[in-house]
């Protein structure tokens, strides 16, 4: 789009500029909407992203029957074990 000197046209010119920038916004906003609608016609499932969470078997079991399968945050009984003086080693479940 050439660039043009806003302070040299006159009032007509402007107007009509006006008119075809609105034109303009007009049809990126159905543009957008009609791939927003796309999107809600695929469904709330897909929209999460990534991929669906495996169940993982457990890797360390303490000597109540706790057990956690080495993934996120450790728990609260491993924790105080370690901080106990364990090794995590000792809570493999073999």
């Amino acid at each position: 789009m050439p660039r043009t000197k806003l302070q040299r046209m006159d009032v007509k010119s402007l107007l009509r500029l006006r008119q075809q920038i609105e034109e303009r916004l007009e049809e990126h906003r159905a543009e957008l909407q009609q791939q927003l609608a796309k999107l809600d016609d695929i469904g709330p499932a897909s929209s999460r992203g990534g991929v669906k969470a495996r169940k993982v078997p457990p890797k360390y079991r303490s000597r109540s029957g706790e057990t956690w399968a080495g993934r996120g945050a450790r728990p609260r009984w491993l924790v105080a074990e370690l901080k106990r003086g364990k090794k995590l080693e000792s809570f493999l479940i073999r």
